[in-house]
């Protein structure tokens, strides 16, 4: 396996029921994108993460100071071409504060949390529609009470390694494709 084209990152799954909702617009919007990786807020991305192994992780999330972290989103927008994603309106700094606290520093970049409904690098699919996906979604408040580690392999789509709980130690899902 060729690891140069590895790509390993922390990301916040949508839970359900908004998941179903949010995944009903990615399915008509970017259906690529939908078969890729299922909707999710990107923690920290692969270049964060070179010291980071899974049982730091562990640890870290282990603390009190990891705890469940609520984002409320807002009406869809577009972004370079025909991109759309639900930008991150209320819940920046708790968002901030789970990056600092992982990755065990305060000199991180700034990264915006947002749900990306259709990727600009995807070909643009025929129902790719500010106005649809604006019809269909409006602000949603979303807990994120886990975090998975994902790896993706060229452009195959992402695979979950492990699942960690925020606030707890205890490990919820180890997937054999590691």
């Amino acid at each position: 396996m060729n690891t140069a084209n590895t790509r390993v990152q922390l990301t916040l799954f949508v839970p359900s029921p908004a998941a179903e909702l949010v995944e009903s617009v990615r399915r008509l919007v970017d259906p690529i994108q939908h078969r890729l990786i299922p909707a999710h807020v990107t923690l920290c991305r692969e270049d964060e993460l070179e010291r980071l192994g899974p049982e730091l992780l562990k640890a870290r999330l282990a603390d009190v100071a990891a705890h469940p972290l609520t984002l409320r989103f807002g009406r869809p927008e577009s972004f370079h071409d025909h991109g759309i994603l639900l930008p991150c309106i209320d819940g920046h700094n708790d968002f901030r504060a789970l990056r600092e606290h992982l990755l065990g520093r305060s000199d991180i970049r700034d990264q915006t949390p947002h749900i990306t409904l259709a990727h600009p690098r995807n070909a643009k699919a025929e129902h790719n529609d500010l106005g649809y996906a604006s019809a269909m979604l409006d602000t949603l408040t979303i807990t994120f009470r886990e975090i998975s580690r994902i790896k993706q392999h060229g452009t195959s789509p992402w695979v979950v390694c492990d699942t960690l709980a925020l606030g707890a130690a205890a490990h919820i899902a180890d997937a054999r494709n590691r």
